[in-house]
C-alpha cells in the first residue's frame, strides 16, 4: 500500500461498500483524506460475507505469471493492478488485521478459521478509527443538478428519509459492483448514469454462471431442459470426478478442458467446473444458437481401459449393474448416460465407451445475470486513465466489478477487486496532489 501522504483537508466520497470500495476507503484514510462511504444496504460487505459462508477464498497461491492468465483478454490491465497488490500482498494485508491464512490442497488461500466476519469486523474497526464515516441505506440514484460545470459532480441518494443531495467532494470513487446478486446491492443501475456522461460501458453479462440446456426429443424436436424423469430425481446432484471440454464449433480446436465438479440443475448444469468454462461458453453462445460441450465421466481413465471394461462380458447382469461394478458409473452419471446417449449407441459397446468420455451436452443460454456469481462487461479500460479515473468525468474514479474484466472463482475475483481498490486510491491521491499544486 502507498505510504503516508499529506492530503489532510481533502474529502473523497466512496459509493459502494464491497471489497473494492472498502479498500479504497482504507487506503485514502491512511493517506489523510477525509472519507465518506455510502452504501444502499443496511451494512457493508454483504457479498463479502456471503462468499465467506463456504470458507472465504481470499486469493490463490499459484505463480504470478499463471495467476495473471486467469483474467483472459484483460490479463495485462488487471496484471498492472496485481503488480502493486497481488496474492502475497492480500495475505500480508489479512495478517495485518490479525487474520492468519493457509494454502488449501487446491492452492487456494483461506483465513485460518475459514470465516469472513472476523476479518471484516476488524477491517471496519480500523477504518472507523482512521476517521472513515459510513452512510448506510444510501442508494445512489445519479448526479446532483447542482454539480459544478467541469468539476467533480455532486451525488444524489435515495434514503429512508427521502432524497439526499451530497455536495461535490474533491474526488468520487464508484465501486458499485456489476449486476450479480442484486438483493445484496449490486444491480447495475449505474450504467445509464455513466453512459449519459459519455462513459463507454460494455454490456453487463453473467460470469461464473450456470447454463440452461436443450435436448433433442425422439421426434427430433429441440426441447428446453432435461426430461422430467432426470430433473425430478437428480436436480441438485453433484457430478464428481468429471472433466469438461469445449471446442470451437465445427473444429477440433480445444478452447477449454479441465477436470472438476459440476451440479445438475432443474434446467441445466452449474458448479465450479461450469463456472470456469462460462466465459468461453458464453462467448460461443453469442455467435451460435446452441453450443455442444462434452462431459467426460471417467477423465482419470484411458480410453482403451474404458472400452475394455464396457465390452467385458456381463452375463446375466443388467447393463446398469455392469456399468456400476466395472466402471463406477451409477446414480446421476448413469442417469445422464440414458438421457444423452441413444438406445442404439448404448447397445453398442464401442460407441457407449466413447460416449462415457464425451457425453454431448447442448447449452442454450447462460442463466440470468441475477443468479451469476459475478459479471463481465462494465466500464471499458479505454474509458479510464491508468489509475482508474473516468476520462469523461475528471475526479471520478471506478473500482472493482464495475470495470470490464472477469475471472473464475478461486480467489481471483476478490484479489482483483482489492487490487483495483488500491490502484484507484493511488489515483485519487495523485489527482488530489495535482489539484493542490
Amino acid at each position: 500500500m502507498p505510504g503516508a501522504m499529506s492530503l489532510k483537508g481533502a474529502t473523497a466520497h466512496v459509493v459502494g461498500g464491497g471489497p473494492a470500495g472498502l479498500m479504497v476507503a482504507d487506503v485514502l484514510a491512511q493517506a489523510g483524506v477525509s472519507v465518506h462511504v455510502f452504501d444502499a444496504m443496511p451494512s457493508v460487505g454483504r457479498k463479502f460475507l456471503l462468499a465467506g459462508k463456504g470458507g472465504l477464498n481470499l486469493t490463490h497461491s499459484e505463480a504470478t505469471d499463471v495467476f495473471r492468465t486467469r483474467y483472459g483478454m484483460r490479463g495485462n490491465q488487471v496484471g498492472s493492478w496485481l503488480t502493486d497488490f497481488g496474492a502475497a500482498q492480500v495475505r500480508a494485508w489479512a495478517q495485518s488485521l490479525g487474520i492468519e491464512t493457509f494454502v488449501g490442497s487446491s492452492g487456494r488461500v483461506f483465513p485460518r478459521d475459514l470465516k469472513a466476519a472476523p476479518l471484516l469486523r476488524t477491517w471496519l474497526h480500523q477504518m472507523r478509527a482512521a476517521g472513515v464515516q459510513f452512510h448506510m441505506r444510501h442508494r445512489w440514484i445519479g448526479w446532483s443538478d447542482a454539480s459544478p460545470e467541469g468539476g467533480v459532480p455532486g451525488l444524489l441518494f435515495q434514503t429512508p428519509a427521502g432524497e439526499r443531495e451530497v455536495q461535490a467532494p474533491h474526488a468520487v470513487v464508484l465501486a458499485l459492483g456489476g449486476a450479480s446478486w442484486p438483493r445484496l446491492g449490486s444491480d447495475g443501475a449505474w450504467v445509464p448514469w455513466l453512459q449519459a456522461r459519455g462513459v463507454d460501458v460494455a454490456p453487463l453479462q453473467p460470469a461464473n454462471c450456470g447454463f440452461d440446456v436443450v435436448r433433442e426429443s425422439v421426434q427430433g424436436e429441440w426441447c428446453m431442459g432435461w426430461t422430467t424423469h432426470l430433473s425430478s430425481r437428480f436436480a441438485g446432484a453433484a457430478l464428481k470426478n468429471v472433466a469438461l471440454e469445449v471446442r470451437a464449433p465445427g473444429t477440433d480446436e480445444v478452447l477449454f478442458q479441465q477436470p472438476g465438479e459440476a451440479v445438475l440443475t432443474q434446467s441445466g448444469i452449474e458448479g465450479g467446473l461450469v463456472y470456469a468454462a462460462s466465459a468461453v461458453a458464453r462467448e460461443l453462445l453469442t455467435a451460435h444458437a446452441r453450443v455442444v460441450v462434452h462431459l467426460n465421466l471417467l477423465p482419470q481413465r484411458e480410453a482403451a481401459w474404458v472400452a475394455r471394461e464396457v465390452a467385458h462380458p456381463r452375463g446375466p447382469r443388467s447393463l446398469a449393474t455392469h456399468l456400476k461394478t466395472r466402471l463406477g458409473i451409477d446414480g446421476v452419471k448413469a442417469a445422464l448416460v440414458h438421457e444423452l446417449v441413444s438406445r442404439e449407441d448404448i447397445a453398442d459397446p464401442e460407441r457407449l465407451a466413447a460416449a462415457l468420455q464425451a457425453l454431448p451436452i447442448t447449452l442454450a443460454a447462460p442463466r440470468p445475470i441475477a443468479e451469476a456469481i459475478s459479471t463481465a462487461g462494465g466500464v471499458r479500460f479505454e474509458a479510464l486513465s491508468m489509475h482508474g479515473m473516468l476520462n469523461a468525468i475528471p475526479g471520478v474514479f471506478v473500482a472493482g466489478e464495475m470495470i470490464d474484466w472477469e475471472a473464475p472463482t478461486g480467489g481471483y475475483l476478490l484479489t482483483a477487486c482489492l487490487a483495483s481498490g488500491v490502484k484507484a486510491a493511488e489515483g485519487v491521491c495523485d489527482y488530489l496532489k495535482t489539484q493542490r499544486a
